[in-house]
């Protein structure tokens, strides 16, 4: 009995070393393999875009004045046409005949007016001398006063009858292009149609109307420190026309609108268009630039977020450490500007960060790759 209790004690002590190995070996933490990022600071130019309809310096809707039968269209569809310059001709023959009856009813006001005013003077001479009472100087001084108005009357209405002859030649009160037109000779037009006759349009510069959301403009404005602050700190902006193709001119966002409408603002941008490239009502999209010097930039798959804060996983001691950030409020859908939570230096999980644990172990991906290869490398050369 004695020997085999100094047998069996020995490999008791072997068994429970190597339970004790096991638990050791099983209390090291292992390390998850993830594509690390070492934070450095870089200049960035980012870019926002907005849908836009583009409008002319001036779209004027050239309707008639006055009643009547075209009898002549002088404008050509398409062609550029000057302030002044005349369109349509409507008949002038009776604005021409009340024009003409217009002048000689001045005529007779003005022999009426003078007659009248003979008439007082004479009277007031007889009533010096005694010889009418006062009821007839006040009836003469009166009849003067009736003509003197009904001159002015007669020179109102000659002043209308020259206007409404001169409405009947249809002028362009722009320069710029004219629209298309379906008014020809002999249609019958009037100011009460729904229809203009033609639209002129001064498309010398063009305005670029985009929209930002109440967040977007509250947060420039608190930025800058005032609409006008707001304007002045945007850069040139660049145009995308429907082809793809962007626009030769940058322009200006000249114009915010202080009045929130459908919890957005409207923006204004102005281009210059010398050669006429761009048309009144055709689609663009304005291209906003923010470029941002010694930032820190990272991958937006670097973050996640928890009720509308963005974090990101620092690696600290070899563990993923959460830090909540800001970011730029402007960004291409693919990184993000920090602002605040990062530093340079700091190293950061790269990618997969929504799949992280709090202080979970992280190795970098890139090294554990390098290593798996030289060992594969050197198994080989053992083979050999």
């Amino acid at each position: 009995m004695m020997k085999v209790l100094k047998v069996f004690i020995p490999g008791l002590c072997l068994l429970a070393g190597l339970v004790s190995c096991k638990e050791e070996v099983s209390q090291q933490p292992q390390a998850s393999a993830y594509p690390l990022l070492t934070l450095t600071t870089e200049d960035r130019t980012l870019s926002t875009t907005y849908s836009t309809v583009l409008e002319g310096k001036q779209y004027v809707e050239v309707r008639p004045q006055v009643s009547g039968f075209i009898t002549d269209v002088l404008v050509k569809e398409g062609a550029n046409v000057k302030k002044g310059e005349t369109l349509f001709i409507i008949d002038t023959i009776p604005y021409a005949a009340t024009y003409e009856q217009a002048k000689a009813a001045v005529a007779t006001a003005e022999a009426q007016e003078a007659t009248s005013k003979l008439t007082l003077e004479g009277q007031e001479e007889l009533y010096k001398e005694n010889v009418i009472s006062d009821f007839e100087l006040q009836t003469s001084r009166n009849s003067y006063l009736s003509a003197k108005a009904a001159l002015a009357q007669a020179k109102a209405q000659e002043v209308s009858a020259a206007n409404n002859l001169s409405f009947a030649k249809v002028t362009s009160p722009v320069t710029g292009v004219a629209g298309m037109t379906s008014i020809r000779v002999g249609t019958l037009v009037s100011s009460a149609m729904t229809e203009p006759l033609i639209t002129v349009t001064d498309n010398s510069k063009m305005y670029a109307y985009f929209s930002l959301t109440e967040k977007e403009a509250l947060r420039l404005i608190k930025q800058y420190g005032s609409i006008e602050k707001t304007i002045a700190s945007y850069p040139p902006v660049s145009l995308i026309l429907s082809d793809g193709s962007t626009y030769g001119i940058t322009g200006k966002i000249d114009a915010i609108s202080g009045i929130v409408e459908n919890s957005v603002v409207r923006v204004r941008a102005v281009f210059d268009n010398p050669q006429g490239l761009l048309i009144n009502g055709s689609s663009a999209t304005i291209s906003i630039p923010y470029y941002r010097e010694n930032c820190l930039v990272i991958p937006q798959e670097a973050t996640f977020e928890i009720q509308d804060k963005i974090f990101a996983y620092k690696v600290v001691d070899g563990k993923a450490t959460s830090s909540m950030i800001t970011v730029f409020g402007i960004n291409d859908g693919k990184e993000y500007i920090v602002e605040s939570g990062l530093e340079a230096g700091d190293v950061i999980v790269a990618t997969g960060a929504g799949l992280l644990r709090e202080g979970t172990y992280v190795t970098d991906a890139a090294k554990a790759q390098q290593g798996a290869a030289a060992e594969e490398t050197a198994g080989e050369k053992e083979g050999e």
